[in-house]
């Protein structure tokens, strides 16, 4: 089993930056894939960034060129930089990680809050 744990959320104002964390532990030898997906009210959930283990990342077009998926191997640590925030970038975000020949993510963090104010 994996388990994965965010921190990082709170109140920030448009144009303001936070910096999501994710602290994975468990079987970890069995992911292959780790990202962010988030929900807004009355949404659905948005795949945000994703990094595979040799590093390619992909990013939803929303937040192309304001944020940034990193993740720091040796600490077993992932890490969501947003920058330029926007109201709209209001939501739950969930760190997700997909196991070795899975196509979807099948775990999940307890998600954190992050919400922008204009």
């Amino acid at each position: 089993q994996v388990q994965l744990v965010e921190s990082g959320g709170g109140l920030v104002q448009a144009g303001g930056s936070l910096r999501l964390s994710c602290a994975a532990s468990g079987s970890l030898f069995t992911i292959a894939r780790m990202g962010w997906y988030r929900q807004a009210p009355g949404k659905q959930r948005e795949l945000v960034a994703a990094q595979t283990n040799g590093g390619t990342s992909i990013y939803a077009d929303s937040v192309k060129g304001r944020f940034t998926i990193s993740r720091h191997n040796t600490k077993n640590m992932v890490y969501l930089e947003m920058n330029k925030l926007k109201p709209e970038d209001t939501a739950v975000y969930y760190c997700v990680a997909a196991s070795i020949l899975r196509i979807e993510f099948d775990h999940w963090g307890q998600g954190t809050q992050v919400t922008v104010s204009p």
